[in-house]
């Protein structure tokens, strides 16, 4: 069973916490994260680019010059590509970038990722995490005391006080448990991840 340490929200260890090795210790499937992590990328474009070609453009309907004898390259319109207010060729038209991913190859994904923050000893377990207001402070205290900079700090719920108290801090991000991706959990050098949020993974991907 893979055991890492667990923290109060000052950022003292309080002792070690197990976690579920069919999640967190699972064989890391690098290709998996891969294909993922593009599909995300990529369903995240809007795919809104649009340019006109040159039937699109307006004006060029007579013909700059004569065919022959003028001893300029004959031209046909002056919204071809080469001239300026042309058309453009292969001009970009509004597209869905979408990439679709089977279900399964998501699952092993995340359970991938989880695997190799553990692997590396970048995932930190919290008692809990809640402030009566928001405090930027606190924050910055807890990560100095884990040795934290580029963190991602997973909460059970989608908790406003400490998503106002990290928002301000570069390379922080707070994120409610339900809406981690395999980009972000690689992205971020350490995971910090309280007791009910692990619960909760554990629970789907168990």
């Amino acid at each position: 069973m893979p055991v890492v340490g667990l923290f109060n929200k000052e950022g003292q260890k309080v002792g070690d916490f197990q976690l579920n090795e069919n999640v967190f210790g699972v064989e890391i499937n690098e290709h998996a994260m891969h294909q993922v992590v593009v599909a995300l990328l990529a369903n995240k474009r809007q795919g809104t680019q649009s340019a006109k070609t040159r039937a699109e453009v307006s004006g060029g309907g007579i013909k700059p010059w004569r065919q022959k004898g003028t001893g300029r390259a004959r031209q046909g319109s002056t919204r071809s590509p080469q001239w300026a207010h042309g058309g453009i060729v292969f001009a970009p038209k509004p597209r869905s970038y979408r990439v679709s991913i089977p279900k399964t190859m998501r699952r092993v994904a995340m359970k991938s990722a989880l695997s190799s923050k553990v692997v590396d000893n970048s995932l930190l377990v919290l008692e809990g995490l809640d402030f009566e207001t928001p405090k930027t402070k606190q924050v910055i205290s807890l990560l100095n005391a884990l040795e934290a900079k580029k963190t991602l700090i997973v909460t059970a719920e989608s908790n406003e006080n400490v998503y106002k108290s990290a928002r301000n801090i570069p390379g922080v991000a707070v994120v409610p448990v339900n809406n981690i991706n395999v980009y972000d959990l690689l992205k971020y050098d350490k995971l910090v991840i309280t007791k009910d949020a692990v619960a909760k993974i554990e629970e789907v991907y168990a």
